[in-house]
């Protein structure tokens, strides 16, 4: 996480849907926001959630009905992606029947908050040869929102782990906001190696003979004087034929996408050479690459944390997109208040 300033949405109220273990509650909570209401079907990561916020989760979106949601200023959520069955119609809110999309544009078009912040895969954009994406997009403009999106890649934003994800910001047509810039890449130099734990015990050590270390990497000079290099995973080697899950990267680079589910001896966390061993990450490490603080209290299962993580989203990105949408809403408050002023004189 970033440090922020507790007191730009601290007049600000949430809700958090399909919210996983609290991801974008850090992130928006970082600016004084609160929270009124969560969603989350998981019961695994609906009690990760709640030891940490104190908050208890509502389950299945789909059976809440809207009246019972507080008034929120925000909606955010990282919501799964599904075909939608008439897509390409030009139905726009009634095409998102029978999708989890549905459920957001229902309690939109009954609340109508400020701003949706919504995050989801990179292949969203391609969905359904980029159908879903347009509708999505021309739901929420009928339901009376300007739309912005981008792909960010949470390599550029301080966070060790190549993960882009699309970024989605809608921010309601009476705040006359038609321009919005997602952050620029920053580039913040950091690798893998900086944030590792010394000598997890629950980090896999694997020992194979098919093991293959293939490059020897070296850095000259400095950490960072191979910056563009050391901005992505660096393959070092492979187990079996080096398939999916069966590469290994060096930490000086990046960590791979954090995954909650795939296979291969590397599944989930990718493998590493660290200390002349070959292990995957620890659950306390995945989460320091999504940018978790060291006080969250991760879920006791290995296996749940790895799927908690990797279904999360990265915190240091929501943050930096935060902080744009701070800068354009007081910019545009300053300017209503300018226009105001100048109309009255």
């Amino acid at each position: 996480m970033i440090n922020a300033d507790k007191t730009l949405l601290e007049n600000y109220k949430f809700i958090d849907l399909f919210a996983g273990i609290g991801g974008f509650h850090l992130a928006l909570s970082s600016y004084g926001a609160e929270c009124v209401f969560a969603s989350e079907w998981d019961k695994y990561a609906a009690n990760t959630y709640q030891k940490n916020f104190g908050i208890k989760p509502y389950g299945d979106i789909t059976k809440i009905e809207v009246e019972d949601i507080p008034v929120h200023d925000i909606i955010c959520g990282g919501f799964p992606c599904q075909a939608f069955s008439i897509s390409g119609k030009q139905k726009g809110f009634e095409d998102t029947r029978g999708t989890l999309f549905f459920d957001i544009a229902r309690i939109v078009q009954q609340h109508q908050p400020k701003i949706l912040f919504l995050e989801n895969v990179k292949n969203l954009l391609k969905h359904d040869s980029g159908n879903t994406l347009k509708t999505i997009i021309k739901t929420l403009k009928e339901l009376n929102y300007s739309v912005f999106y981008e792909v960010l890649n949470s390599s550029h934003f301080g966070l060790p782990q190549n993960r882009e994800r699309l970024y989605i910001v809608a921010f309601h047509t009476t705040l006359n906001i038609i321009d919005f810039q997602f952050p620029k890449p920053m580039n913040i130099p950091i690798c893998l190696e900086q944030i590792l734990e010394d000598k997890p015990q629950n980090a896999k050590i694997i020992k194979r003979n098919d093991i293959e270390i293939y490059k020897d990497y070296t850095v000259s000079n400095s950490l960072f004087s191979d910056f563009d290099l050391l901005n992505k995973p660096i393959q070092i080697g492979k187990v079996n034929k080096g398939g999916q899950g069966e590469r290994i990267y060096h930490p000086l680079g990046h960590a791979i996408t954090l995954s909650a589910y795939g296979g291969g001896v590397g599944a989930k966390t990718g493998m590493y050479l660290i200390d002349g061993k070959i292990r995957k990450l620890s659950p306390r490490e995945c989460a320091r690459i999504q940018g978790f603080p060291e006080n969250f209290i991760i879920d006791d299962s290995i296996t749940q944390a790895y799927k908690q993580f990797g279904n999360s989203v990265s915190i240091n990105v929501l943050q930096y997109i935060i902080k744009e949408m701070i800068s354009k809403l007081n910019r545009n408050n300053t300017d209503t208040k300018r226009n105001t002023q100048l109309n009255y004189a």
